[in-house]
C-alpha cells in the first residue's frame, strides 16, 4: 500500500534506538526528509552513515530552553513523531522527586513543547499535518514498580485526545500508538527473564511480544494519508492485552 509519505519533512525524538531508530529509517526509505532528534550524538553520528540525508540534532528534551533553541528554526516540518521516553521504575512508596521530574518533563511536556513547534508552523503555512505519540499499553493498565511512567502515559494519552480536537480545525491530526512490550534491545534485556515475560506473556491473547516492525507500521498508516478521518484515536498494538 503507497502510503505517500515520500517528500514529506518528518520529525522524530528519541531516534537514536529503538522504536525512533527505525522509525526514521522506515520514513528515510520510503522517501520523507527526515530530522532525527535524540541527547545522544553517537547514535546520531551512526544513524547519518545508515540513512545519508537525514538532518541530525542533538539536544536533551528535559530541557525546554536548549529544546527550543535546537528546534525553534528547524524549518517547516509536515508529520512528527513524539517518540522520545524514559521508564524509571520504582515501588510506589519509593517513588522520588527526581524520577517524578525527569519522566514528566520527557514524556509528557517535552511532547506539548516540541508539538507546539511544529504545530504553530503548520498552521502558519496552511498546510495539513500528522502528529503521533507514542503511547503504551501501561496507560490503561497498571502494573507494579510504573506508577510514574504509567501516569505520564495515562496524561499522553488525554493530551492526544485534547490536541487532536484543538488542531483539528486546522487539518492536523493527533494520534497515538500504545504497544505492548516490544523486541527491541532494550526490551529483550528487560525481558530476558522466562519468569517474568511468562507473567506478561500470558496477558496478551496472541502470545507473544511486539517486534518493532508492528510499532512502525502503525506510525507509518497514521502519519499517512492513508489515515485521513483518523484523529484522537489511541491505537493499541499489543496482540489484545487491552481486552482481557
Amino acid at each position: 500500500m503507497e502510503l505517500g509519505l515520500a517528500g514529506r519533512r518528518a520529525l522524530v525524538t528519541g531516534a537514536g534506538k529503538g522504536i525512533g531508530r527505525s522509525t526514521v529509517q522506515a520514513l528515510h526509505a520510503a522517501g520523507a526528509r527526515v530530522v532525527a532528534v535524540s541527547r545522544t550524538r553517537e547514535d546520531l553520528d551512526s544513524l547519518v552513515l545508515e540513512c545519508p540525508g537525514v538532518e541530525p540534532v542533538c539536544v536533551d528534551l528535559s530541557d525546554w530552553e536548549s529544546t527550543e533553541q535546537a528546534l525553534g528554526d528547524v524549518g517547516p516540518v509536515d508529520l512528527l513523531v513524539n517518540n522520545a521516553a524514559v521508564a524509571l521504575l520504582q515501588p510506589f512508596l519509593e517513588i522520588t522527586k527526581e524520577a517524578c521530574d525527569v519522566s514528566f518533563d520527557v514524556n509528557l511536556r517535552a511532547v506539548i513543547q516540541v508539538s507546539q513547534i511544529v504545530a504553530r508552523s503548520l498552521i502558519a503555512r496552511g498546510v495539513p499535518g500528522a502528529i503521533v505519540n507514542i503511547s503504551s499499553q501501561a496507560s490503561q493498565r497498571a502494573l507494579t514498580n510504573h506508577s510514574v511512567y504509567c501516569s505520564t502515559k495515562g496524561a499522553m494519552d488525554m493530551l492526544t485526545k485534547v490536541m487532536a480536537l484543538e488542531l483539528g480545525p486546522h487539518k492536523i491530526r493527533v494520534n497515538a500508538v500504545n504497544p505492548t512490550v516490544v523486541m527491541t534491545p532494550m526490551g529483550q534485556a528487560n525481558w530476558k527473564d522466562p519468569q517474568k515475560a511468562k507473567a506478561m506473556l500470558d496477558r496478551i491473547p496472541l502470545g507473544q511480544f511486539a517486534e518493532v516492525e508492528h510499532v512502525v507500521d502503525s506510525i507509518l498508516f497514521l502519519l499517512s494519508d492513508r489515515s485521513s478521518m483518523t484523529t484522537g484515536s489511541t491505537l493499541p498494538v499489543d496482540g489484545g492485552f487491552l481486552t482481557a
